[in-house]
């Protein structure tokens, strides 16, 4: 019988070979693939060709040579782009795959330096979910940025050898004169979103930086399809503003007060400190334009935009539509995830101390409490103009010598007065330099202690006295007048020296006496000044308190940009509630012993000695009150005891029934320094209005309101954007806007992103009465009425 020969066994598979199943695998040889199925080639491609990669996953599937799941472990792709493969070469062959549609190839999805960043938070253990809380974007892009987890990385079989690239998809790029073309089209959206002294801190200088001018493929103002599509490649950072004639553009007048905000260095400084805020057609300069002039448009929050129609507002910025409310909210929270709300303040009160020093001799320091209504647990503060307690924020706003705002701080916690003090003070040490600056502040930041460490800072004070002090005579008041800041003013004043801290800090006490006879003393470290000045200076804090009302109703300064909370120092102290509950009972007890007492008292009073002339016979007598007494004497003495054993400060972990939580600052606080910057252009209008408008401190602030809202025609030539406003409500008015027009074209200011000069104008009125083309005939005069003398006195 023959014997059966031994069949060779399979030789082992080449070393640039990937497995597919037990029948197919792909030879790699140098730059070439080849699709092997049972021993036979069936497709070859080269790494460059990607057309040619996709059809050959195509084959596999469509042929039941193998899995979906099978293709996509060997060519290092998902299941998803194997289908997509498939759908495609169905409805279209190939040509249909050589289309790829979403990111595009070669564009990096996250700059090189906020790579980094998440790099360093990875390392440090911060959850994906946090790092996409702090840089504004969503938690799944910061997936595909990490990569996956370890475990899924063990998961992964090795699929080339040492010498091969790890993808033949990364190596399929062709190289071609277009993908240069895309190359120099992409590198500027390749810059890193993060500003470029994202590692500096925030007391280092900022020096202004002139922002860019941008360009547009669009020749239509009305249809800016070719800038969209570009911000939706990617392409473009910013839209530029591009301006069509028009005629009565309604809120047109708004932009009178592009000078004052251009001269603010918030676009140059904005631009130095934020970088870019990504590829979009609304970039950060847009953004900034929008926000600011809806704050003189007196929209006060982005969900008023529904109001209002976005071509209409887009015609004044400079685009064919506005942005409208999820545009706006998404820009705002994009820019507060950078947390450069601080720095960008510091920088503009640095410009706005170069450019109105001579006002910062004197500052006011005051705080503003705004209320929360919500149900989070956040620290409680004193409303004074509800006159209660409630769960708040404060912030502290610092004003110059004109009442205008310079820059603002959020308190932790709450912090009064007293605490504050000495963090607003070194950022204005930092603003100032090294100049003696007087320091106004109301009864809150009463602390002897604390002014003698002013006072050794360089900082002069002058706030009001607190507390109970010798009333002054009134024959030692004298009349005093004087004209400062061109008003007359007149006070009874007594001024003397006074000490404190057991006689070592030697102050001056000037006290006013108004005619219903109260008397006002006022504590001050300048005995340089006249009394009148010290007072007037004093008295002129009601600036102050008139700014936060004219921000609240004009600007609604108390409302929340947002609902987000940030956690709260879980080891930060306050006040024992316990010791506080206890407090309460102590003050009853001690009423109740006030209560016997007295009736323990009227009882010896009315004691008859003739029947009870002892002692003993007295308490007997009277054993009832007594034995109340000494049980609520009692009482109170252990009530005593267990205060003292309790600490009277805790930590607010320990008190607190939910999660330990504040309000998110940095979204508000970017509107408040939006809200600062339309108050001081404001201001400054008023200034170069003031000249020309005799009611100027009574109506000015009206006057530029109207002016915001005119409609105004809009002319563009090759350098100038001329604006020429609709006449205004009166004669007067429309006569001091004109030389406030001179003023302002003046300044020769570039509209923000652009080239174009803006120059101001204003319509005249219309002569009424002399649109007749000939004499008009004058009827006789009516005959004289005579009196009826019959009637009767």
């Amino acid at each position: 019988m023959a014997t059966q020969q031994a069949l060779p066994l399979p030789a082992s598979a080449p070393s640039g070979s990937i497995a597919i199943n037990a029948r197919c695998m792909v030879r790699a040889e140098g730059e070439q693939r080849v699709v092997l199925v049972a021993g036979l080639p069936v497709h070859h491609y080269s790494v460059k060709d990607a057309v040619a990669e996709a059809y050959a996953m195509v084959l596999l599937v469509d042929g039941g040579y193998a899995t979906q799941k099978e293709v996509g472990v060997a060519f290092r792709c998902s299941e998803r782009t194997v289908r997509r493969h498939q759908d495609r070469y169905a409805d279209g062959g190939m040509t249909a795959l050589a289309t790829r549609s979403g990111w595009r190839p070669g564009r990096r999805r996250v700059p090189t330096k906020r790579a980094r960043i998440i790099e360093r938070l990875k390392t440090e253990g911060v959850s994906n979910r946090e790092i996409a809380r702090r840089l504004g974007v969503t938690e799944k892009a910061i997936r595909k940025q990490v990569g996956p987890s370890e475990r899924q990385q063990q998961q992964l079989l090795p699929l080339s050898t040492a010498g091969q690239s790890p993808c033949p998809r990364a190596a399929a790029e062709p190289a071609s004169t277009t993908s240069t073309e895309h190359a120099q089209l992409t590198a500027p959206s390749l810059v890193d979103d993060a500003p470029p002294g994202a590692g500096s801190s925030p007391s280092e200088p900022v020096t202004e930086q002139s922002e860019p001018v941008a360009m547009s493929l669009d020749v239509d103002p009305t249809n800016r399809v070719w800038d969209r599509l570009l911000a939706c490649f990617g392409l473009l950072d910013d839209a530029a503003p591009v301006f069509g004639d028009a005629k009565a553009v309604p809120g047109a007048g708004v932009l009178c007060a592009l000078p004052i905000l251009v001269a603010s260095g918030i676009f140059g400084s904005a631009h130095t400190i934020y970088g870019k805020i990504g590829p979009a057609f609304y970039g950060l300069r847009t953004t900034l334009v929008t926000l600011l002039l809806m704050a003189l448009w007196r929209i006060k929050r982005p969900e008023a935009l529904k109001e209002h129609d976005p071509q209409s507002l887009g015609r004044v910025l400079g685009l064919d539509r506005a942005p409208e409310v999820k545009t706006v909210r998404h820009k705002l929270t994009r820019l507060a995830s950078y947390h450069k709300a601080e720095q960008l303040g510091a920088a503009l009160a640095r410009l706005r101390v170069a450019q109105r020093g001579q006002l910062m001799g004197f500052l006011y320091v005051d705080g503003h409490v705004r209320a929360d209504h919500g149900k989070r647990t956040i620290p409680k503060a004193h409303v004074a103009r509800m006159r209660l307690a409630m769960p708040a924020t404060t912030d502290y706003w610092i004003n110059d010598r004109a009442g205008d705002p310079l820059f603002v701080m959020t308190a932790q916690a709450n912090a009064g007065m007293v605490k504050m003090l000495p963090d607003v003070l070194t950022a204005v040490r930092q603003l100032v330099g090294d100049r003696r600056v007087t320091i106004v502040f109301d009864r809150g930041g009463w602390s002897p202690k604390l002014f003698q460490k002013l006072l050794d800072a360089n900082f002069d004070i002058l706030t009001y006295r607190k507390g109970k002090n010798r009333r002054i005579g009134e024959h030692r008041f004298v009349l005093r007048r004087a004209r400062l800041d061109g008003r007359s003013v007149e006070y009874r004043l007594h001024d003397q020296p006074v000490r404190f801290l057991d006689g070592t800090l030697r102050l001056r006490q000037v006290t006013r006496l108004t005619d219903d006879g109260h008397q006002t003393p006022v504590i001050t470290s300048r005995r340089d000044l006249a009394d009148i000045e010290v007072a007037y200076r004093m008295f002129e804090r009601w600036r102050q308190e008139n700014f936060f009302k004219y921000l609240r109703e004009e600007f609604l300064l108390d409302a929340l940009t947002d609902y987000q909370v940030e956690p709260d120092d879980p080891t930060r102290t306050v006040p024992n509630p316990e010791r506080r509950a206890l407090d309460k009972e102590i003050r009853g007890a001690r009423g109740e012993v006030a209560k016997l007492e007295q009736a323990y008292g009227a009882a010896a009073v009315d004691n008859p000695e003739g029947s009870r002339p002892t002692m003993r016979g007295f308490k007997i007598a009277h054993g009832k009150i007594g034995k109340e007494l000494r049980a609520a004497r009692d009482r109170l003495a252990q009530l005593r005891t267990r205060r003292r054993a309790l600490p009277e400060r805790v930590e607010v972990c320990d008190v607190s029934t939910g999660a330990v939580v504040k309000l998110a600052t940095e979204r508000k606080h970017l509107t408040n320094l939006i809200k600062m910057l339309a108050f001081q252009a404001e201001s400054d209008l008023l200034a170069f209005l003031r000249p020309h408008y005799a009611r100027s401190d009574a109506e000015g602030r009206t006057l530029l309101h109207e002016l915001f809202r005119a409609a105004a025609d809009l002319d563009v030539t090759d350098a100038e954007l001329r604006v020429t406003l609709q006449p205004l409500s009166s004669p007067h008015r429309t006569l001091a806007v004109q030389a406030l027009c001179n003023t302002l074209t003046e300044t020769t200011t570039a509209f923000p992103g652009s080239r174009l000069s803006l120059r101001f104008a204003i319509h005249p009125r219309p002569q009424i009465g002399l649109a007749f083309p000939g004499p008009r005939s004058v009827p006789p005069p009516a005959a004289p009425l005579r009196p009826d003398i019959s009637c009767e006195a």
